[in-house]
Formats: C-alpha cells, sequence, structure tokens
C-alpha cells in the first residue's frame, strides 16, 4: 500500500502572510546548518578519505554483492491498522534441534533489515532461525498515517510479526536504536507474552528514555539547534524528495561526514560506509520528518521490568553519539542480570563497524538462553572490550600472510 506522509505545504495550505516569515526561517536555519556543515566537511574531508583509504584493505576479496542476501521465505504481515510489513526468514539446516529459539532482528530508524547482514549470517550459519523485518516507513514496509507514528505502535508491530511467522516456541529478541525501543513497547503491552516465550534479548545501542538531552557530538548548544531544526527543515522538504536527492548527491562530502560522524568511531571499510549512506539518505523524507519527534517523548524505563528474569545483553559503544554509553548503563542498571559489552572505538552502527564482536556477544547469549534454567541467573560482571583495533590488524596481518 502507498504509504502517506506529511502533507505537502503550499500557499493554500496556509503558507502566505505568516507562512511566508515562517518559510524565510526555515530557508535561513537551512542556510546556516548548510554553512556550519560545509566547513565542518571541508575540515574532515581529509581526515575522513586517509581513514578511510586505510580501511579499504577490509574489503580485499570481498564481491559487489556483499550484503546481498537471498531469504529462505518472504512473509507481507499486516498490523492492526493495516500497514503492510514486509518480513524475512533464514530457515536453519536440516539436523538442527528444532526447540532452539527462533532470532528475530529489528533495526533502528532511518535504516532497514540490511543492516543486520552479517548478523543474520553468522546466526544462520550457526543453526539458528532468523526472522528480519522493516519497521513501518522503512525498507519495503508501508508506512501509514503520520498519527500511526509511535514507538508503541512499532512494539505493537513487532508482536505482530512474531504472532504470524513464530507462531510457537521459544524466541530471541535482538533490537538496536529504534528496534530496541520497540522491544521495550512491546514488553510494556505485552508481559505476559515476554515472561512465556522471551527466553533472550539483547539491547544494541539503545535507550529507555531522555533522549532530549542528546548532542549528537556537536556540544549542546549544537544538540538544541539540531533539535530545533530537524522537524521544521524535515517536515519542509517531506513533499520535495526529488530536490533532497539531488541535494545529497552535489553534496556528497557533507553526507560523508554527517553519516561518519554519526554512525562510526573508527575507520570502516568503504563498501560499509556507502551502504550506511545508502540506507540513511535512501529514507523518505516524510518518514525522517513523521519519526523524528517520537524520540524526545520516548520513555519505556517501565518497561524493562519484564526482561527481569529474561537472558539479557547491553551491547554498546563509547563513541555512539546518537544513545550514548549513559543510555545502555540505565538499561543494564534496570535489568537485573543484564550483561553489558562496551566497546571501545565503536559508533552507534556499532554491528557494522565491529560486526565479529556483536556476533560472538550474541551467540553467546543463544547458548545461555538455550538452556534450562536451574537456578536464579547470576548478576553478569560488565565486560569491555577494547581490543578491537588489534584484531583487526591481526585479521589483516593473516590475509596478507594467505595471499602470500
Amino acid at each position: 500500500m502507498a504509504p502517506r506522509g506529511v502533507p505537502e505545504l503550499s500557499s493554500g495550505d496556509g503558507w502566505d502572510g505568516q507562512g511566508s516569515v515562517a518559510r524565510s526561517a526555515v530557508g535561513v536555519g537551512l542556510g546556516l546548518a548548510a554553512a556550519g556543515l560545509t566547513a565542518a566537511a571541508g575540515m574532515a574531508a581529509d581526515r575522513l578519505s586517509r581513514e578511510r583509504r586505510t580501511a579499504v584493505a577490509l574489503d580485499a576479496g570481498l564481491d559487489d554483492n556483499r550484503f546481498h542476501e537471498t531469504p529462505d521465505a518472504e512473509h507481507v504481515v499486516r498490523a492492526s491498522d493495516g500497514v503492510e510489513l514486509h518480513v524475512e526468514v533464514d530457515e536453519p539446516g536440516e539436523g538442527v534441534d528444532p526447540d532452539r529459539p527462533t532470532v528475530v532482528l529489528s533495526h533502528g530508524y532511518c535504516l532497514n533489515l540490511t543492516s543486520w547482514v552479517f548478523q543474520r549470517r553468522a546466526l544462520r550459519a550457526a543453526g539458528y532461525r532468523v526472522v528480519l523485518w522493516d519497521q513501518r516507513g522503512h525498507g519495503s514496509s508501508g508506512m501509514g498515517p503520520k498519527e500511526s507514528i509511535s514507538i508503541d505502535q512499532l512494539g505493537d508491530d513487532l508482536h505482530r510479526v512474531v504472532d504470524a511467522v513464530v507462531a510457537t516456541g521459544p524466541v530471541v529478541l535482538v533490537g538496536h536504536s529504534m528496534g530496541g525501543m520497540s522491544m521495550m513497547a512491546l514488553a510494556l503491552e505485552h508481559e505476559d507474552f515476554v515472561r512465556g516465550r522471551v527466553a533472550g534479548a539483547a539491547f544494541v545501542a539503545t535507550s529507555p528514555g531522555d533522549l532530549s538531552g542528546v548532542s549528537y557530538g556537536f556540544g549542546t548548544l549544537g544538540g538544541r539547534l539540531i533539535r530545533r531544526l530537524t522537524p521544521l527543515t524535515s517536515q519542509f522538504l517531506a513533499p520535495r524528495q526529488t530536490l533532497v536527492d539531488t541535494g545529497l548527491r552535489q553534496a556528497r562530502d557533507i553526507v560523508d561526514y554527517v553519516v561518519d560522524h554519526l554512525s562510526f568511531g573508527s575507520p570502516v571499510p568503504l563498501s560499509v560506509a556507502q551502504l550506511a549512506t545508502d540506507m540513511i539518505f535512501g529514507t523518505r523524507m516524510e518518514v525522517i520528518a513523521a519519526f523524528f519527534p517520537v524520540f524526545d517523548e520516548h520513555d519505556k524505563r517501565e518497561a524493562l521490568q519484564a526482561f527481569d528474569g529474561v537472558e539479557s545483553l547491553v551491547i554498546s559503544g563509547t563513541a555512539d553519539r546518537l544513545t550514548p554509553p549513559q543510555h545502555s548503563e540505565e538499561i543494564v542498571r534496570l535489568v537485573p542480570g543484564a550483561e553489558h559489552i562496551l566497546v571501545r572505538d565503536a559508533g552507534h552502527l556499532i554491528m557494522l563497524e565491529h560486526p565479529d564482536v556483536v556476533n560472538e556477544h550474541l551467540l553467546d547469549l543463544l547458548t545461555r538462553a538455550g538452556r534450562v534454567p536451574t537456578g536464579p541467573r547470576p548478576r553478569r560482571v560488565r565486560q569491555q572490550v577494547s581490543d578491537v583495533a588489534r584484531t583487526r590488524a591481526a585479521r589483516r596481518a593473516r590475509r596478507r600472510k594467505d595471499l602470500r
């Protein structure tokens, strides 16, 4: 079904008179923001180029279709308001224990299910059934009316997806950023489901609330400016997607700088950087405009009590500028026994930046979730992963040795 977004702004919509002042203010704001970003991009361009040149070796030996996956099955799940949600399922191979939990992966804001490409491969190779879906407005899913955009609705969507394609058996929920918030919303409205069927939960670079104070790495003033301008500019640009697409092509340095700054804490392969850019700026402006305001309202601390007794993993990066480490600390505080993995030199898209680290700890979580409980779960010691750069260097050295 065709998504419906923010209505087009025209003179017939009340944009004469005072509207022209608002339009001028938006124009000035856009101009100032563009000027500031252009200057920042100019200063960062050389550094970014150097870092990505050093990271290009990580792409060695990988083909052009490295991010494409063909699922075993595709489904269309209809949400409670009729929105069609795109779902993909990877089935385990023969001879796998049928009682193993199914893993359900929920992506973040301005992304789609492709953001889990490295995790779906690792989980499938380990013999797990994997379910991925595009949240409403993202990827191949429909959007629905603007009034339907809320974290609560996303939680209900997630419940519908699980109910449709994982009718029985244990489930492990994994959510990145907005996907983790969807898990919290599901738990708030369907606590019996969580306590009855959820064997494990992983909260990846997400937040239980209090996002209104995030500065995005631009300082307090910069953060306030972004929160004020983004709703205005995104609503203004929502009906002008062609203009947005043209501007993005002409301002590639700015786009690369913004994606790198907000997404990663260390150099990543060029192909990974381009994948992130394609997902983020491939998201329609009407979707960005509709979702952005809901994050300041998000507060699901109460929901986390439903995960008490569920094997839980919280993973975050020290360089995450969108959901800084203190947000993960709050989840750990509210979920007794949760394991916390804090990764140095990791940004918000940690599952793309350090996939091996994320895969390792997800598989550990699944092993624990698959065991029959024999007593109270121990409170796990928080771990800090600090050798990612060393691991990458060792991997590159092994590759060079293998090529000799």
